[in-house]
């Protein structure tokens, strides 16, 4: 007994020893961002948080006042206005965490999110690891609607459909440094993980809703027609044929249904 507590103290010891850069891009989310911030800064592992502010026209500082002494928090501004996935690539290179985990400005993290995602990495060697998210209102209601996400997740099952949301990446700084976001026109974290786990694999995840998922009625994915154009452009741009990418297409229609209407 005394051997294994000691087996467990070491692995949290070595859980917290290491620094995790969370990189929220922001462009006039004034209103939502302190409390993305501080679902972040209430994780029991050690972070900092990097914003990048994409010209907004509102003031994030302002809405961030009460952390203005906090030093693990960094303040980035474009000089022009560059789109999400670049944003994303800037606050990864200014980061100084082994691990990247991703949070846009208007979602939020439950409490225990990074240990639980370090813990499993650490378990299964996965350079990736998502979770499942509970849907939000735009006024930030929870619906109590969970959408759930596979344990293992390989490259051919995430061509059926994008299953790991980008608030929920949790992913080894080395490897995404090797894939940068690109792509701004269509769903450039989809593309992304495509990349990785066709070079890694696979990815884990926590099948527990531990973001609150805000639905923002003219965010970039709110449209569903236009959320599906970008997706058959995705099948695209990693290669495939026209009748292969109407196929990966079908099974992504088909579990959009049931991901969000069963």
């Amino acid at each position: 007994m005394a051997n294994s507590n000691k087996k467990d103290q070491i692995q949290v010891k070595n859980m917290t020893d290491e620094k995790i850069s969370v990189v929220i891009p922001a462009y006039n989310s004034s209103e939502t961002i302190g409390q993305a911030v501080r679902s972040v800064l209430e994780q029991k592992v050690p972070v900092e948080v990097i914003i990048v502010d994409d010209c907004s026209q509102d003031d994030i500082k302002k809405a961030l006042k009460q952390y203005k002494d906090d030093e693990r928090i960094h303040i980035l501004r474009n000089e022009s206005n560059l789109g999400v996935a670049k944003s994303r690539n800037l606050g990864v290179k200014s980061a100084s965490g082994k691990y990247i985990a991703f949070l846009d400005a208007d979602d939020i993290w439950m409490n225990g999110k990074l240990e639980k995602q370090l813990s499993l990495m650490k378990e299964t060697g996965a350079v990736l690891c998502s979770t499942a998210r509970e849907l939000i209102t735009e006024d930030g209601t929870r619906t109590g609607k969970v959408i759930e996400v596979p344990e293992r997740i390989t490259y051919k099952k995430l061509l059926r459909g994008n299953v790991i949301n980008c608030s929920s990446v949790l992913v080894e700084r080395d490897t995404i440094i090797n894939h940068p976001m690109g792509n701004d026109d269509i769903h450039e974290d989809y593309i992304c993980w495509l990349q990785i786990l066709r070079e890694c694999g696979y990815s884990v995840a926590v099948n527990e809703p531990l973001i609150l998922y805000r639905q923002m009625r003219n965010s970039k994915s709110g449209s569903k027609l236009s959320s599906a154009h970008k997706t058959f452009a995705v099948y695209r741009k990693m290669g495939y044929g026209f009748l292969k990418s109407c196929i990966y297409f079908a099974c992504y229609a088909v579990n959009g249904v049931i991901k969000y209407f069963l």
